[in-house]
């Protein structure tokens, strides 16, 4: 009977993510990611990041609405001024969608290293002009970079918006996870 109780428990009040895994990405980049995730296939790569450079990972979950990636920013920085470089980034992220509401961002340290964040809620209007893509598409995103003298890395998760509150603390610890050589 106490296992009905925790069960009901369970799914009145919501998911909660599988324990999280070290998961090693190209480019040296070491990473904990919910047991539960596997790497994205070809043609969801293809679809989700269209750019000549794969990314160093990509993970979904089992829905395929759930992502985790990494990858090497087009951007480079010649000097350390974080600073300057989290306003072009959060310039870069503003304009990419219809409405973007800020959470939380900064500059964090992560296992020895500055990292410029952002977490937010976007908004994409949809198009009328494309049969059956007229539905707004609402996120919920966690971003973070790693400027380094000659890359900058870009660590990206992403949920649905109605999916934030089940997934928000567990995409705040992958990215303390973060570690790169």
């Amino acid at each position: 009977m106490n296992k009905f109780w925790i069960l009901s428990l369970f799914l009145l009040f919501g998911f909660a993510p599988s324990k999280l895994v070290k998961t090693k990405m190209g480019g040296g980049v070491t990473v904990s990611l919910p047991a539960d995730f596997y790497p994205m296939p070809p043609d969801d790569i293809a679809q989700r990041f269209p750019s000549v450079r794969a990314p160093l990972g990509a993970y979904t979950n089992q829905d395929r609405v759930v992502d985790f990636s990494a990858n090497i920013s087009a951007t480079q920085w010649p000097d350390a001024n974080l600073e300057v470089a989290r306003k072009f980034f959060k310039a870069g992220l503003i304009n990419l969608y219809d409405k973007v509401d800020v959470i939380d961002e900064g500059i964090q340290e992560v296992n020895k290293k500055k990292y410029i964040f952002f977490e937010f809620e976007s908004y994409v209007r949809g198009s009328k002009m494309q049969l059956g893509s007229d539905d707004p598409i609402l996120k919920y995103t966690y971003i973070q970079y790693l400027v380094q003298p000659k890359r900058t890395l870009v660590f990206s998760f992403s949920c649905p918006k109605d999916q934030r509150e089940d997934w928000q603390e567990t995409a705040r610890q992958m990215m303390k996870s973060v570690k790169v050589r």
